[in-house]
């Protein structure tokens, strides 16, 4: 199933780099972001204007294309409002295909994330490594404790404006729609950010990542792709629906608060139930998401459970909130940006629940 390969992660470091309060952090915490204050600092020493890249005449074509496909949907993010900053003028070769690592940890009897508390974004459930050693030494930690754990690959971050955030090249493998919606994606989170609040802000960014694409391939004409990016975002609806119904399901069977072995085999059973959605209503429903064939019949991790809704909160609410603003984008990010204002954790989503209900 493809996920999504991007996280809030470097603007934890810029509380250190300019300067900030650590008292948040443990002395292994505060070695922890040094190493990806320098991680940070190699890649914007190894980036390069995109202009420029441009302007190279033995650039080949499709990575010319890709380049420019970047540039164009930047260009048109800050057109529409968004916080564009200096978010993608430049690119960088990060000479690997895995940019980092992201340990995501839960209990083994409750959707209940582990979570890491740092300057600026407050807490969030997941981890992000550069050392795919150092990922996986802190996954067995974690595992050894009893908790259940899930590695993914990022191939993108957003410093929310912080520094000039390059594109990077691990982000290049994606088609244009993909491409276009990253671009959308990470812009969206330097222009609206909720403390503490990592289901919100993803999902908010998925939104109004998928959506600014569908505009962006239209105004250009390119309905194919307009389309194409309108189905990716039924496509994450409908994930939206199946995780928040697993997740129902998972969490009505822990509160019965099993033994051992009724925990085992009703973690075994609620993964024979994935396989069934997703082999028989979820990939009916699909329109562009490709799932593994036959779906693998192994037990709920908790964990993998917690990584892949971070980006399919709520999704309804920000549908029916698109249409609430005239099915435009742009009107919709804009008066979102205000409704959020000074919202923290939990708030943001109880906020925009109500605006709905109002409405």
């Amino acid at each position: 199933m493809r996920r999504r390969g991007c996280v809030i992660f470097l603007a934890i470091v810029a509380a250190l780099v300019i300067g900030g309060s650590t008292a948040y952090v443990t002395n292994g915490e505060v070695r922890y972001l040094w190493r990806a204050a320098a991680e940070e600092a190699a890649i914007l020493h190894a980036s390069r204007a995109i202009d420029d890249i441009l302007r190279d005449s033995t650039l080949g074509g499709a990575h010319r294309g890709q380049l420019q496909l970047v540039a164009a949907a930047r260009d048109y993010a800050a057109k529409i409002g968004y916080e564009a900053k200096d978010t993608y003028r430049n690119y960088a070769d990060v000479g690997r295909d895995t940019l980092l690592l992201v340990v995501t940890a839960s209990g083994r009897d409750c959707i209940c994330p582990v979570v890491w508390k740092y300057p600026i974004v407050g807490t969030v459930p997941y981890k992000g490594f550069f050392v795919v050693k150092e990922a996986e030494a802190a996954g067995r930690k974690l595992t050894e404790k009893g908790y259940d754990t899930y590695l993914r690959p990022a191939g993108a971050f957003s410093t929310l404006g912080w520094f000039e955030d390059p594109l990077l090249s691990t982000a290049m493998s994606r088609d244009s729609v993909e491409l276009a919606a990253l671009v959308f994606h990470e812009i969206a989170h330097n222009s609206l950010y909720v403390k503490s609040a990592t289901p919100f802000n993803e999902s908010f960014a998925q939104f109004a990542g998928y959506l600014a694409a569908e505009r962006f391939f239209g105004d250009r004409g390119d309905s194919a792709l307009a389309r194409q990016a309108a189905d990716r975002w039924h496509d994450e609806m409908v994930l939206g629906d199946y995780y928040k119904a697993l997740v129902d399901r998972a969490t009505a069977f822990y509160a019965g608060k099993p033994d051992s072995a009724a925990l085992e085999a009703g973690r075994l059973e609620l993964g024979r139930w994935v396989k069934q959605q997703l082999e028989g209503p979820v990939r009916d429903s699909l329109r562009t998401i490709k799932l593994a064939t036959p779906v693998p019949e192994r037990p709920i991790n908790n964990a993998r459970l917690v990584g892949v809704t971070l980006y399919r909160t709520n999704l309804p609410l920000f549908e029916w909130w698109y249409e609430m603003h005239g099915r435009d984008i742009e009107s919709s990010v804009a008066a979102m940006r205000k409704l959020m204002d000074g919202a923290e954790g939990d708030e943001a989503f109880e906020r925009l629940e109500q605006a709905v209900a109002e409405d």
